[in-house]
């Protein structure tokens, strides 16, 4: 049975808009799926879906074979979501504040949330920031400290949108670790991004929504060849000065 099962996902904005359309997906666990378009092709919309941030036209979305909307509050602890903005998630006053926010809203016992904001904090690298005002981060820390966050609630599977977005090559390496990390552990990896570079040596599968539809589907190696015909860039070869897919393996 998939870890995550979407059928026949449609969603259509107030003004008619389709943003997605009939998109069928299946995700197994453990697996790490990167998801890549031009801008504007659904991308967002379409994993904003799999936690119940939105609500589909048309269609459903099944985690661990149950409906979302059976219990959406289970659901979000199932699938945690790192967004491209990582100060959007910020809400603590200090870091062991913010990465407490999730165990404290399901009510927790104080102990048992003090025990999962620190283990969280270690597993990210940032116990010794604990009391630190989380504004105060690097891009890449905030990143993390956004994982940590996710990583507090015990999910299954982390979805990252653009997560290397803004970030210098130091926030980079340390983010792209840290997901790399978090696939090795046992986490379901869903990865939207356009910098494919980064990531694409590390993912199962490859998945490419254009036009808010599903249009290829399958491993990296069989799908990346016809990413520019969809608008992606194709990543290049090291003789051409760039990182080549085997970045950080």
């Amino acid at each position: 049975m998939p870890v995550v099962e979407v059928q026949n996902l449609s969603h259509i904005f107030a003004d008619g808009t389709a943003a997605i359309e009939n998109i069928n997906l299946q995700i197994e666990s453990k697996e790490f799926v990167v998801i890549a378009g031009p801008n504007g092709s659904g991308k967002t919309v379409f994993i904003r879906h799999l936690n119940g941030l939105l609500s589909p036209t048309k269609g459903k979305v099944f985690i661990d074979g149950e409906p979302i909307t059976k219990d959406i509050v289970n659901a979000r602890r199932k699938v945690g979501m790192i967004f491209q903005d990582s100060d959007s998630q910020i809400v603590g006053q200090t870091v062991e504040e913010d990465v407490s926010f999730g165990p404290e809203n399901l009510n927790l016992p104080p102990e048992e949330v003090s025990r999962l904001a620190k283990e969280s904090l270690q597993a990210v690298g940032l116990a010794e920031y604990a009391t630190r005002n989380p504004h105060d981060l690097s891009g890449g820390q905030k990143k993390k400290l956004a994982i940590a966050g996710i990583l507090a609630m015990k999910p299954k599977i982390i979805i990252f949108d653009e997560p290397f977005a803004g970030l210098d090559y130091p926030g980079v390496v340390q983010v792209l670790q840290q997901i790399i990390l978090l696939h090795e552990s046992g986490h379901t990896i869903i990865l939207v991004t356009h910098e494919l570079e980064k990531v694409l040596a590390h993912a199962n599968r490859l998945v490419i929504i254009y036009q808010g539809k599903l249009a290829e589907n399958g491993r990296p190696g069989d799908v990346i060849g016809d990413c520019e015909k969809y608008g992606i860039r194709m990543p290049l070869r090291a003789n051409e000065g760039v990182e080549t897919l085997t970045w950080l393996k």
